[in-house]
């Protein structure tokens, strides 16, 4: 189970004890949201790419949008999610679930400014009923040597 990769990733950064786990789903921003009692802006959605033969996670604010023109200006080339069968093989977690943690080997790492805003935000942790909060040091540690950047590649949340 994706949760426990996770738990067990998170160990090293003596982390894994502020997983919160719910008895109900959180796999979409607005379920997550609700399970979490917050705004759905501050929970960190990890969104799967493929560039080129690599596959990318870029984690964005929960009401921010993927600005195709600023996507295509950084990675020159279009936007192109993963399909839904694709994402546990490239990445290492189920869709409701992906998160930037304890993910497949090679798979680079991209922060938006989006999430920027927030003193701390609720990325999931390999399953759809966890997340973790989060502030923006501890997100960008926790995402290892898997860390790029932070980028600006978000719409409509400014």
């Amino acid at each position: 189970m994706a949760i426990e990769k996770v738990r067990e990733y998170l160990k090293a950064y003596q982390m894994a004890d502020k997983i919160l786990e719910f008895s109900v789903s959180s796999a979409t921003v607005e379920l997550a949201a609700e399970a979490l009692c917050c705004e759905p802006k501050r929970i960190a959605k990890t969104l799967s790419f493929q560039v080129g033969e690599e596959a990318i996670l870029i984690v964005t604010a929960g009401d921010a949008r993927i600005d195709n023109h600023k996507y295509k200006e950084l990675f020159q080339t279009k936007a192109k999610m993963l399909a839904f069968e694709e994402v546990e093989e490239k990445i290492g977690h189920e869709v409701g679930g992906v998160c930037p943690f304890g993910i497949n080997e090679g798979v680079k790492v991209y922060l938006d400014v989006s999430l920027q805003r927030f003193t701390t935000v609720y990325p999931a942790c390999g399953s759809s009923n966890s997340a973790i909060e989060l502030n923006m040091e501890e997100l960008k540690r926790l995402t290892g040597e898997n860390f790029v950047s932070w980028i600006d590649v978000c719409k409509d949340w400014e």
